[in-house]
């Protein structure tokens, strides 16, 4: 019997003076899952890109639930993108996507 997989989303902010595009704050995170897991290890987490706030630096992925743990080792081994120096941290984690924009629009007022 097939079991329906459970899913994260998780709030990624990126600390840096720069900014970067999506498609570069995903090649750094897949790049240290490979790093760090292997490409095994980096296939089983299911990690997509969601939606991406270019203005605040704010990401939110979708990741498998069991990985979680992963992909928080593999954001926390981040210390450049695109050879500059930068830290992801993860804000918040979520079962769905309305709790988590719902929770990041009063943290983003704060950060801000």
């Amino acid at each position: 019997m097939l079991m329906k997989l459970r899913s994260r989303y998780l709030a990624l902010k990126v600390d840096a003076p720069w900014h970067f595009s999506s498609r570069e704050i995903m090649e750094a995170i897949w790049s240290a899952l490979i790093r760090l897991f292997g490409e095994y290890g980096a296939s089983r987490t299911g990690l997509r890109l969601i939606d991406y706030d270019e203005m605040n630096q704010i990401a939110i992925v979708h990741v498998a639930h069991k990985e979680v743990e992963t992909v928080r080792a593999a954001v926390a081994s981040i210390t450049q993108i695109e050879s500059k120096p930068a830290a992801v941290h993860i804000i918040r984690v979520s079962g769905t996507i309305k709790a988590l924009k719902t929770k990041l629009k009063a943290k983003v007022k704060r950060i801000t």
